[in-house]
């Protein structure tokens, strides 16, 4: 029917390579747009789950780590830095809220038995003030 040389040739002289056309283009892009938008909402809760996940965890072994150093010693740790000076913890973990060590430590009340000693720490909080996705404060944990 036509020469070798003219098989891509069609429509008076126009050749076609088989690239896309402008209307396919268009159509991926437009279904690429749809499934960014269908998923990035869910990557963001899963992100702030996430984060809310190891605060829970973090807070968890804190607490933990501090009654396990009151059992040990009979009072609570004078600050975080004194659970691993001791060997507690390897480090002070960062707030995954804030992103810093910046922990709200909470002291233990004064001995009246011995009021010269000075109250260690009896609590760690989250330094964030936001709200948590329950709608509840991360300082409240």
């Amino acid at each position: 029917m036509y020469p070798p040389e003219l098989t891509n040739m069609v429509n008076n002289g126009v050749r076609r390579d088989g690239g896309f056309t402008l209307l396919e283009l268009i159509t991926v892009v437009a279904i690429i747009g749809i499934l960014v938008g269908i998923a990035l909402p869910n990557y963001k809760s899963a992100i702030i789950q996430s984060r809310e996940a190891v605060l829970k965890e973090d807070l968890f072994r804190f607490r933990d780590v501090i009654d396990q150093y009151y059992a040990d010693k009979g009072k609570y740790p004078a600050s975080l830095d004194a659970l691993v000076e001791e060997g507690y913890l390897r480090k002070v973990p960062a707030d995954p809220i804030t992103g810093a060590a910046d922990w709200e430590v909470v002291y233990a009340e004064q001995s009246p038995d011995n009021p010269a000693e000075t109250p260690g720490v009896f609590d760690v909080k989250s330094a964030s003030t936001s709200a948590s996705a329950a709608g509840t404060p991360y300082n409240e944990w």
